[in-house]
């Protein structure tokens, strides 16, 4: 797909999210705030509809808890995760422009062409030096993609490479500053006093708090391993760079679960959540087509990671992770008790003996997530010579579920319709419109992704039945009023 074309269906979705009310940007009046958004009418049913399905389909089994944990949490928790030392991106700045750039997406705003030139000229500078010639020699042997090849060597000779290339923003050569760590961690103060022993921080992830709590859970709840614990809940990231809509923000949502087993069979339970996830977002109407994993190799785990997978989804832009599948081992747990000094081992009472668990996570984000079933349901398409945009979400997802609709504003057509709607009210989202010609009030239902359209004509008032519009089809069927809730109760299990 042409970079322009990505470009113009994402501005696309993004203009029909805005104008639908699925998503402003924040504090607009006042310019926005880079990396933040807010979900509006449809946008908050949409986003809550996909965290209901990912937790029933997560803690309506015997096996998961739920927990909702605080987002301000000790300090000491974030020295013992590693965030404090280890969460953190290299970082670098133009000294031209100011502007700022994460080292390892560096490669992404560079064309092919150039990047190709910056490779020889870096060859040529260092064929002197043995150690550099020999690490770039490794590199571009292990690897044939010219992308992955230009993050390796800017991971492994940063700054001989930066010296070839020219800033993506000014466009200046050799202007960028070394590469340095940035912690990700938001840092704010307890109290009135703004002093170092009161400083906390947002939490980067909700996982820790299900860490922390697992003993908690595990007593008051009776439960055995294996067992989960399952939270949804905000997340914040000093990102240096967010880009591409909702996929990389400072303020985001989590669902995550954390599956405590014992240490022999946690290749097993990998395994087995690694295809119960991505079946869910199959469930849920993406196209199977559009996903795929992407296993982490082993020299770019996480520090806490023995195994690693990415859920990834196909954008516009390119193929983007939505979900992580990771086996932390008995890391998280055996740090904090380490500086906690309490305890975190499990009494088998099978075995007779106590040992720390492993853990597999399933990490989802809730924003992304949302993004992903936005981009995969925008569809155009030509009906009588003209476009028409549906989006095509799975009933249980739909912002609303069904749009009652008087054909004319008057002859108690209308009084009909309220009836039906205060029927079907109690049941669903559903939404009441009796402004302009039906067709067109067809279609604003279908940019919003509603699955059904009830419509009360004449008909209606000779014989108590409706017409019942499918939004992917567009068929239509006569109904008769009485049967009308179940029929789309129905239709939206």
């Amino acid at each position: 797909m042409a970079k322009k074309n990505r470009n113009e269906i994402i501005e696309k979705i993004v203009s029909l999210a805005k104008r639908k009310g699925f998503v402003f940007q924040s504090s607009e009046i006042y310019g926005g705030l880079n990396g933040c958004w807010d979900y509006g009418p449809l946008g908050v049913e949409l986003l809550n509809n996909i965290k209901s399905e990912w937790w029933k389909a997560m803690t309506y089994r015997e096996d998961v808890e739920g927990l909702d944990a605080a987002i301000l949490m000790h300090p000491k928790v974030w020295e013992a995760s590693g965030h404090v030392e280890n969460f953190t991106d290299p970082m670098i700045d133009c000294k031209q422009c100011k502007s700022r750039f994460r080292l390892d997406t560096l490669g992404e705003m560079i064309p092919e062409k150039r990047k190709k030139k910056a490779l020889a000229a870096l060859k040529e500078a260092i064929k002197d030096d043995a150690e550099k010639k020999n690490t770039f020699d490794d590199i571009e042997g292990n690897f044939s993609d010219l992308d992955e090849i230009f993050e390796n060597l800017l991971e492994k000779i940063g700054e001989g490479l930066l010296a070839h290339l020219n800033c993506p923003n000014c466009g200046t050569p050799n202007s960028f500053t070394a590469p340095r760590s940035f912690n990700l961690m938001f840092k704010t103060f307890l109290g009135p006093v703004e002093k170092l022993e009161n400083a906390i921080y947002l939490r980067p992830e909700t996982a820790q708090g299900i860490f922390v709590n697992y003993l908690n859970v595990q007593s008051a709840s009776r439960q055995k391993l294996p067992f989960g614990i399952a939270q949804i809940g905000k997340a914040f990231r000093n990102e240096i760079n967010t880009k591409n809509f909702l996929f990389r923000t400072r303020e985001f949502e989590q669902m995550e679960m954390q599956y405590f087993v014992k240490p022999e069979e946690d290749k097993e339970h990998y395994d087995k959540w690694k295809t119960e996830r991505i079946e869910w977002f199959k469930n849920l109407g993406i196209s199977k087509e559009k996903l795929r994993y992407h296993d982490h190799p082993s020299d770019k785990l996480a520090h806490y990671a023995k195994e690693a997978a990415d859920i990834e989804y196909l954008f516009p832009f390119g193929w983007g992770e939505i979900e992580g599948i990771h086996n932390r081992t008995n890391f998280d747990l055996s740090r904090h008790e380490e500086y906690s000094g309490k305890s975190q081992k499990y009494f088998d009472e099978a075995k007779k003996e106590k040992y720390i668990p492993y853990i597999i996570e399933t990490s989802a984000g809730a924003s992304r997530s949302f993004m992903a079933f936005l981009v995969d349901a925008y569809h155009e398409e030509e009906v009588k010579g003209e476009t028409r945009v549906v989006l095509k979400f799975h009933p249980k997802l739909a912002p609303i579920k069904v749009a009652i609709l008087p054909l004319v504003n008057k002859d108690g057509m209308p009084k009909v319709a309220k009836e039906i709607e205060a029927n079907l009210r109690p049941f669903m989202k559903v939404f009441y419109d009796s402004k302009g010609a039906v067709g067109r009030r067809y279609r604003r239902q279908d940019e919003a992704g509603t699955p059904f359209c009830v419509t009360v004509d004449t008909q209606t008032l000779e014989d108590n039945t409706v017409t019942v519009r499918d939004r992917d089809s567009m068929e239509q069927i006569r109904l008769d009023k009485k049967e009308l809730l179940s029929y789309i109760l129905e239709k939206l299990r």
